[in-house]
Formats: structure tokens, sequence, C-alpha cells
């Protein structure tokens, strides 16, 4: 039993033929009863009207409002505990939907599609936006991670559902949610998939988007393990102290003794500001 929830905003071109094989691939699984639920985020084309007559269960909003809102939205309304988000683009391989559940029912929390190809690679820009988050979410959650907001993922409604108020309404949902799991100790696990070339514009505002993102990772970094960026500002100003003492040795100037004590001093005051957050955390928590 799985319900495959499927956001979609001004996808005419694409969603009716992506309910379609998601029909045809679930009918011929064993993952038998499913349903499919189309989220339409206040679409002002014929997303809706594609996707009713493909025969998926649509929500609707009246404007638009986020992609991670219409994955909660349907999240909620689903009928199953075992749920599959994917895109309505044609971007990812909805064949390998039972593959992932499969992976899932191992004992995962949540099974991933890690994409790859050319199609994901995409421009230069892109590539080094995305090395920089991925960079960020891996250093905060201490691990490597293939894919930081692949859309294409398995998990459990029952799970998901109590870090709701925690993930991003927006673009970063999948971001937050990556974040969310591997920070309380949750067992994730990535699968390659081949990404496709999207059907139609893509909505993403690359830098917007981005800048977003870099927000809901520290606030996660805040509200999981805010220590964990105390820490790094103290190692910060301890290479700006290290630097200070070199200008003075080598170059006899007061200034960088100066800037050197200076910056130890506030690496000691940042390291001890973590620690009352820590606390404070604990203690909010209940923990």
């Amino acid at each position: 039993m799985i319900s495959v929830i499927v956001p979609a905003y001004n996808e005419e071109n694409a969603i009716g033929d992506t309910i379609k094989n998601l029909f045809l691939i679930m009918n011929q699984s064993e993952f038998q009863p499913f349903e499919v639920i189309v989220v339409d985020d206040g679409s002002t084309d014929n997303t809706l009207k594609e996707a009713e007559m493909a025969g998926a269960y649509v929500i609707r909003h009246p404007h638009n409002i986020g992609y991670g809102r219409s994955l909660k939205d349907g999240i909620n309304k689903a009928a199953y505990d075992t749920i599959a988000i994917s895109d309505a683009d044609g971007t990812y391989p909805i064949n390998e939907i039972p593959n992932i559940v499969h992976q899932y029912q191992k004992g995962f929390d949540m099974v991933v599609g890690a994409r790859q190809g050319r199609h994901y690679d995409g421009s230069l820009i892109k590539a080094v936006f995305r090395i920089i988050l991925q960079a960020l979410v891996q250093f905060t959650s201490g691990r490597k991670i293939p894919d930081i907001n692949s859309g294409l993922r398995v998990f459990s409604k029952g799970t998901i559902l109590p870090y709701f108020p925690r993930l991003c309404d927006t673009f970063s949902f999948t971001t937050s949610l990556t974040l969310a799991y591997m920070m309380t100790g949750k067992f994730v696990f990535y699968v390659p998939i081949d990404y496709h070339k999207r059907v139609g514009t893509t909505k993403v505002r690359l830098f917007r988007d981005s800048l977003r993102t870099m927000q809901f990772i520290v606030e996660a970094i805040v509200f999981y393990n805010p220590m964990k960026i105390f820490i790094l500002f103290s190692g910060v100003l301890i290479l700006f102290s290290i630097f200070g003492v070199l200008i003075t040795v080598y170059f006899k100037i007061l200034a960088g003794y100066i800037l050197g004590i200076g910056a130890f001093l506030l690496a000691i005051l940042m390291f001890g500001i973590g620690l009352l957050a820590v606390l404070l955390k604990q203690i909010m928590h209940g923990k």
C-alpha cells in the first residue's frame, strides 16, 4: 500500500504522461492498493484538467504557495503510510519507484533517488551552487550526501509528520527534510537514478532559491546542533588569531598582536555561547 504524491505548477505539457506512466508502473508492481495524488499549486494553465483526465486525485491550491507546502498537503491527505514523492515534469525515472520502495522496506527511514547524468549536471553556475550547498549540508549532517535535494524519495507518513513545523514550505523542502532526518539519527539510503531533461521550463530561480536553501541549512544547524555553527565561528577566529601572531612575528607590526589576542578571546567567547545554546536546546526539548 503506497501513496504517490506529485506536486505540480503549470505542468500541462508533462503531467498527463507522468500520471499515466505512474498508473502503468504501479499497476504492474506488487504494491497494491495504491493512490496517486496530484497537488495543483495554483496553476494558471490546464494542469488540473490534465491530471484529472489521467486519473489522479487532485488537490488544488487557489494560488501558488510553494513546492514544500504542496507536498505537505498531499502527505496529509494520503491514505497510506508509505509515501513516494516525485515531480511532474518528467525529469525523474518514476519506473524506479518500486525499486526504491523495496529498498525502503529493508528498514530505512527514507530512501532517496540520487540523480546523475548530463541533464543533472546542468550549467557551470548551477554546478558551483550545488557544490557549495552540498558542502554545507555535509558539514551540517556529518556524512557524505550524494544528492541533497532530490525530489524522488520514499518515507513514512507517520515518521515525517512530526517534522512538518521545521520543514520548508518552498523549494528547500527536500533539503530541510534530508537535514532533519540525518541530524536526528534516521536511516537514509541513496539509490542512483538517471535524471532526464524536463518538459517545459523550470520554476527554480537559481540565486534566490540557493540563498533560501542556505538560510534553512543555517536554521537546521541552530535547531538540531547549535554547537556545530559556533565551533565553525570559533575555528575561523582562531585562524585570525594565528594570522595576527604571524604578522607580528614576521613584520613586527603591533596591530597583528592586538588582532591575534582579540580574535583568540572572541573564539573563547563564541565557544562559550555555543555551550549555552546547547544547554538552552536541551532545556527547551526536555533533554
